[in-house]
């Protein structure tokens, strides 16, 4: 059996506000909420802001429940920009499988859009993530370690 390794490439700390969280609603498909990004930080093998504007689209079971012991479905779309000023799109699908009382976090899929140059290496590989709830200085938002698969 191959062992797979992963390295760890990032840790963001992203910060979507209680007041930036708008419902959709339920149907047929699920119960839906968009919560807007609205800055945060990033640290690792590179590191930079968190812009804001990117969405975190959020899909529950159908009887509108989204927190606790509900499945969950994320995509989240947004700009992480370097200390060095070069912008780089992220999007992040995930899941929280609610048949796992012991799961605390949701399971990500990350991949990368990086111009040619310093971060063009991002476009490549497989990524996986953790995603876990957080407030900091008063604000909600989330926790997300990015791991490259070796």
């Amino acid at each position: 059996m191959t062992k797979l390794d992963a390295e760890l490439i990032m840790k963001l700390q992203v910060d979507c506000p209680e007041d930036q969280r708008h419902v959709v609603g339920d149907n047929d498909y699920g119960y839906l909420r968009a919560i807007m990004i609205t800055g945060g930080s990033f640290t690792g093998k590179l590191s930079g802001k968190v812009l804001p504007g990117g969405v975190d689209w959020n899909m529950g079971s159908g009887d509108g429940r989204l927190e606790g012991k509900a499945s969950l479905r994320i995509f989240a779309k947004y700009l992480l920009q370097t200390d060095d000023g070069e912008l780089i799109a992220i999007e992040n699908l995930g899941f929280r499988d609610r048949r796992k009382k012991e799961q605390p976090h949701i399971i990500t899929t990350p991949s990368f859009h990086a111009p040619r140059g310093k971060y063009e290496w991002l476009n490549y590989g497989a990524y996986v993530g953790s995603l876990e709830r957080m407030v900091e200085n008063g604000v909600r938002g989330v926790n997300i370690k990015i791991y490259r698969m070796l």
